[in-house]
């Protein structure tokens, strides 16, 4: 795989993460309002762009696992560090979203 190859991969995980950090970002916004009616949409909406992400990580994983010398720029490695953290956001979202379900209830 060409350099540019693997540079346009990062792009696409740094783009497809940051999509679904925006997501996750808004719907905190709105449970911290009260307002729970978005939250499957959301989570959907998310899973969907880091499955998009994860995908693209994995086409490189994969070359990498069959042999193949990679070189692995930057680019890609800023696209890992969006997807990781995005992942760990969604759970602390997703606890978020229950804590303020309950407080809602109180």
């Amino acid at each position: 795989m060409k350099k540019e190859e693997l540079q346009m991969l990062g792009f696409e995980i740094v783009a497809y993460s940051g999509d679904a950090r925006s997501t996750l970002l808004n719907l905190l916004k709105e449970v911290r309002s009260g307002n729970f009616d978005n939250v499957q949409t959301a989570l959907q909406d998310a899973d969907k762009n880091l499955a998009k992400a994860h995908n693209a990580q994995t086409q490189i994983l994969a070359q990498e696992a069959s042999g193949e010398d990679l070189e692995l720029g930057f680019i890609f490695i800023h696209g890992q560090d969006h997807l990781m953290t995005t992942l760990l956001l969604k759970e602390l979202i997703m606890d978020f979203v229950t804590l303020y379900k309950k407080q809602n209830e109180l």
